[in-house]
Parts: C-alpha cells; structure tokens; sequence
C-alpha cells in the first residue's frame, strides 16, 4: 500500500515538472482588456500593464493627496485645538474629530471634484483626450484651491530654495513647489485659528483660578471648575456652528 502511495506521489511530481501543458488561464480580462500570460510581442499588452501600475500608484498615494493637497490638514488642526482649548481629553474621540474633518473636506472640495470629473475624467473616459491632457486638466483646478490658500512669503521660500528666481506666471510654478509651501501655509493659517479659538477659554480659566485662590480653595483644580463653565459657553454661542462656518468661508 506505502509503495503505490509513494509511486502515485511521483507520477504527479513528474508530471507536474516536466509536463509542457498549462492548466490554468493563458489570458486574464481586466477592464474589457485581455492580458495574456507567457511571451507576448504586441506592445498594446504591456502598455496596458504600465497603465494598471499607474493606477494602483495613484490609489496608493490617494490618502496623502487628500491630506496634503485639500483643506484637511486645517481642517483637522483647528478641530484638535477646539477639543484642547475646551480641557476634554478624549470627548469628541479622534474618529470623530477625524470624521468630521474629512466630510467638511468633502464639502469644500466638492466643486473642485466635479471640475475635474467634467473636465478630465470623463473625456478621458469617452476617450476624448489623452492620459496625459487629463492628468494635466485635472491638476488645474486643485493648483487653483492651492494657491488661493498659499501665502506668497510661503511660496517665495521654495522657490528660492528651488533656484527659481522669476515666474512671469503661475503656470511656470511646478507643482512639487507648491505643495510643501499650500502645507506650512495651511499650518499657519491652522494655528492663527486656533490661538483665537483659545482667548475667551483662557479668559474662564484665569477668571476661575483667581476667583478660588481669593476664596483661598487653592488645593481645588481649577480646571473641574472651569470645565462646565466652558462647556456651557460653547454650547450657548453654537461653537460647533460657527467654527464649521467658519472653516468653510476660510476657504476663498
């Protein structure tokens, strides 16, 4: 009995090495577009692999795009300070604050996506333009949000860390210049909202802790006290109101 099990194993091993056949899909369909697999001369192959490739790059990096290249990073940033300027550590969670970062994101670049659908994704589709027109006009319009934001103290630092001393327009700007100078303006414009954001909670705090060190309660935080105060002036003025309010109007 061992003998035939073992005579079996090594007709199939045999078979499996030197067999000449292939037992599996010589061609895959992707996209209404066959793949064949094993030597293939016929370029339009291989252009479509490189195409795939690029896709999946893209989708890749599509987290840091929308990070970087949008008005989430402010967004965000303004959000964590209000929790800060508050006292409250976890309340709302960082899911939450990430959650509602990302759809006012949505809302604000939502113009922007349907720019870019209209004017480069569908053509490119219907295969009216080329990949390269369509990458070109669907980087316009995120150029355009991004240097509505930027300041141009910002944007003149790495230009001249670039080596680039005039521009007689913003088409000759390169893109990889823009990005990091939109990102430390965001920062900036982030922190100048959220130093604002901090005043009148500062106020409560040192009103409170000078009113119990009169009282001579000294060994009584003043934050327990100062926190339902705070709460309670968010909540009569709306905050969450006028800060998603005003996060939206900030983009111009």
């Amino acid at each position: 009995m061992k003998r035939k099990t073992k005579l079996a194993i090594l007709v199939i091993l045999y078979l499996i090495i030197f067999s000449t056949s292939a037992y599996g899909e010589s061609s895959i369909s992707i996209f209404d577009n066959t793949i064949t697999v094993g030597n293939n001369d016929d370029p339009e192959n291989y252009v479509f692999s490189l195409q795939l490739l690029f896709l999946l790059t893209i989708l890749t990096l599509a987290p840091s795009i929308l990070i970087m290249m949008t008005g989430f990073t402010r967004i965000l940033i303004v959000l964590a300070f209000v929790r800060n300027a508050l006292g409250l550590q976890q309340t709302p969670p960082n899911q939450v604050i990430i959650g509602i970062a990302l759809f006012l994101t949505f809302f604000i670049m939502a113009p922007i996506a349907a720019e870019i659908n209209n004017e480069a994704i569908q053509p490119y589709i219907n295969s009216e333009i080329s990949q390269e027109v369509a990458m070109e006009r669907a980087m316009t319009p995120i150029r355009d949000f991004m240097f509505k934001q930027t300041r141009d103290k910002d944007l003149g630092l790495f230009l001249n860390m670039k080596g680039i001393d005039r521009v007689s327009n913003l088409d000759e700007i390169p893109t990889h210049v823009l990005i990091p100078a939109f990102i430390i303006s965001e920062l900036k414009t982030a922190f100048q909202i959220g130093f604002i954001i901090f005043i009148p909670f500062l106020v409560i705090d040192m009103v409170v802790a000078s009113t119990l060190m009169a009282m001579g309660m000294m060994m009584l935080p003043p934050v327990i006290i100062s926190l339902p105060f705070k709460l309670l002036l968010f909540v009569m003025v709306d905050g969450w109101n006028l800060i998603a309010k005003s996060l939206v109007l900030g983009f111009n």
